[in-house]
């Protein structure tokens, strides 16, 4: 009954996690560039009261073991990379992402990150950046006062006209091997890790990258309707989880009263 507590309990806090993670979906549901994360979970580890092969007397041996779970644990909430809808926006610095691939910003201590939010702004210094107002690397260059039009192709060519003429130069990608392996810090933003892998670095349209689309934005891949059948889910585990505990509770009143 002890066990049963235990084990319980740890379910409780698994769909704790379970639930948390799936309110963070939802709440992005409309956040440019979101990848939804996907919770898994493994069981914790087993009493062993009897092991199945023992000796059972007479050369025989027993053909099943006895063994007695502890619960369950959180191993891992990982970003699923599926695609977004696209929306058109007209905007001509909105430019969606459609594949493989993902913009790499420069953060303010000079490292890199890397987001897939295309909505993307020009700063005082002609600079282009990120809502939030970090500068884009990826092989974008400023955009200088008086530029009239921006035209951006699928496979990353950029044309600016300019007062003093046309300039055009190419956009550039990065992927990872892993990308569930990337580290999630805020603002649409992931950093590399060791289990993601070294950035690669290519032109879209080429090697399997994604390819660009001028006045587009990628949507959050949330599915809402799949998201609140998984918070009922979580719920009806974290009630029959809770009622385990209080028959658990009820059985050991049992047995305390039992000298009365």
């Amino acid at each position: 009954m002890n066990l049963a507590l235990y084990a319980a309990a740890t379910g409780m806090e698994s769909q704790q996690v379970n639930l948390n993670t799936i309110s963070n979906n939802i709440a992005n549901v409309n956040t440019t560039g979101f990848k939804k994360s996907k919770i898994e979970f493994q069981d914790l580890f087993y009493q062993s009261a009897r092991q199945a092969g023992a000796e059972s007397g007479a050369g025989n041996l027993t053909p099943t073991s006895v063994e007695l779970g502890n619960g369950s644990q959180v191993v891992s909430t990982s970003k699923v990379f599926t695609q977004g809808q696209l929306t058109q926006t007209g905007e001509k610095l909105d430019i969606a992402i459609q594949g493989d691939g993902f913009f790499e910003v420069e953060r303010p201590d000079g490292t890199s990150a890397f987001t897939r939010d295309g909505a993307l702004k020009v700063g005082a210094d002609g600079r282009i950046m990120t809502s939030s107002g970090y500068p884009l690397l990826s092989g974008f260059q400023p955009v200088p006062t008086g530029t009239s039009s921006i035209s951006i192709s699928a496979s990353g060519d950029v044309t600016m006209t300019t007062p003093s003429g046309t300039t055009t130069y190419r956009i550039q990608l990065a992927r990872f091997a892993n990308p569930s392996g990337l580290q999630s810090v805020g603002g649409s933003m992931f950093v590399e890790t060791g289990a993601s892998g070294v950035p690669e670095i290519g032109s879209p349209g080429e090697n399997a990258y994604g390819t660009l689309l001028q006045g587009y934005l990628e949507s959050s891949n949330v599915n809402v309707v799949e998201e609140m059948v998984a918070m009922i889910l979580a719920q009806r585990a974290y009630e029959m989880n809770s009622k385990s505990i209080q028959s658990a509770d009820e059985m050991l009143s049992r047995v305390s009263q039992l000298k009365r």
